[in-house]
């Protein structure tokens, strides 16, 4: 088996670096509809839930909701400033989390749930658009 062989059975990086980055496309995409759809039934009164709603998390929801659908869309065009987006939003999140989960006294366990969830997304969109080559 020569180099060149060798070479051609291997798999090519920028092959599974698109698989990748379609992946952490949909996932943006997805927990964008989701958090926009689900906010916007809730502050339109189409959807009460049978806990304590903050409306101002709903808001941030649909606010990072829209914002996220605009970083798919980067994600999809391999945008560089992605790279910058994704950890902020991530941030952002964790922030949120962190303030329901220790400050907030009037908060329901399913916000805490739901931005839980949206923090384990973000971090496998972070792992998945941040994922060394290896050769």
């Amino acid at each position: 088996m020569t180099a060149l062989d060798h070479n051609k059975n291997k798999k090519n990086p920028n092959l599974r670096k698109g698989y990748r980055m379609g992946i952490a496309t949909i996932l943006a995409f997805l927990i964008g509809i989701m958090s926009v759809i689900s906010g916007s039934l809730v502050l339109l009164k189409y959807n009460t839930p049978n806990y304590n709603v903050l409306n101002w998390l709903v808001i941030y929801n649909i606010i990072l909701g829209f914002i996220s659908i605009i970083v798919a869309i980067l994600i999809w065009e391999k945008n560089k400033s992605v790279r910058r987006l994704i950890p902020v939003i991530l941030v952002l999140h964790v922030l949120i989390l962190a303030f329901l989960y220790f400050f907030s006294k009037e908060v329901a366990v399913e916000s805490i749930k739901a931005m839980g969830f949206r923090v384990s997304i973000w971090i496998a969109i972070l792992l998945l658009a941040y994922k060394k080559q290896t050769n």
